[in-house]
């Protein structure tokens, strides 16, 4: 069983930062890429930012400059830095994580978090 555990959301004024994060936990034997998505109320899951296990990062155009992903692959942990914060930013943010449980390839799967809600005043 693997576990994706999502923390640092709230609400913050806009200019203002925050950082979550999201350990995995469970039967692990490989993590791949992990990333952040979003969602805001009526609208689609999307991609905020991605990292692979070798540092390779990836980030939607709207949060170029401002959201910085990060990793740390001895703790199963993904982070995302958020500065500049903008009221169009609100949304739940989602962790997601490509691991396998076992050295079997079949045994890969993607995970998610259950959410966290990030609010950003004007």
């Amino acid at each position: 069983q693997v576990q994706l555990v999502e923390s640092g959301g709230g609400l913050v004024q806009a200019g203002g930062s925050l950082r979550l994060s999201c350990a995995a936990s469970g039967s692990i034997f490989r993590i791949d890429t992990m990333g952040w998505y979003r969602q805001a109320p009526g609208k689609q899951r999307d991609l905020v930012a991605t990292v692979t296990q070798d540092g390779s990062t990836n980030y939607a155009n709207s949060v170029k400059g401002r959201f910085t992903i990060s990793r740390d692959n001895a703790k199963n942990t993904v982070y995302l830095q958020m500065n500049r914060l903008k009221p169009e930013d609100t949304a739940v943010y989602y962790c997601n994580a490509d691991i396998r449980t076992s050295s079997s390839f079949w045994s890969q799967r993607y995970y998610w978090g259950q959410g966290t809600q990030v609010t950003v005043s004007s």
